[in-house]
């Protein structure tokens, strides 16, 4: 099933409708989303046209770059499931699916919280602003 069409038949699009403060980083796919919910989805920018000036290239590759970089650890944690034999080939009945994405979704997260980071947790203290609350 397309990404759009899983979207509006899951009913995404209708909680985007009555949750205006959320906001969600989506791909290529999610165009039409963005264009309905400018202010709440963000899309890549569109590819400029060929005859486009370099200066225009150049920032559509700058931008596509940081939304990308924004959005890679979403897409590995996708495509963690996604490497799982069940999930490849769900060949089961439908409505045994919720549980066995379910079952192994609490497998990736075990998984992903006994792995050794690279990063050294930090122990700053951030301010938090009441207003954000």
């Amino acid at each position: 099933m397309h990404d759009q069409t899983a979207m509006r038949t899951e009913g995404i699009a209708e909680q985007l409708r009555l949750h205006s403060q959320v906001k969600a980083d989506v791909d290529e796919g999610y165009r039409g989303l963005a264009n309905e919910f400018p202010d709440q989805v963000s899309a890549p920018p569109k590819k400029p046209k060929e005859d486009a000036p370099l200066g225009e290239q150049d920032t559509w590759r700058e931008m596509r770059r940081r939304q990308s970089s924004a959005r890679i650890c979403v897409e590995h944690a996708n495509a963690e499931h996604k490497q799982w034999r069940p999930l490849q080939r769900f060949l089961g009945r439908r409505e045994h699916y919720p549980a066995t994405h379910r079952a192994i979704a609490s497998l990736v997260s075990d998984r992903a919280a006994q792995r050794v980071t690279r990063r050294k947790p930090s122990t700053e203290l951030v301010p938090v602003s009441m207003t954000a609350c």
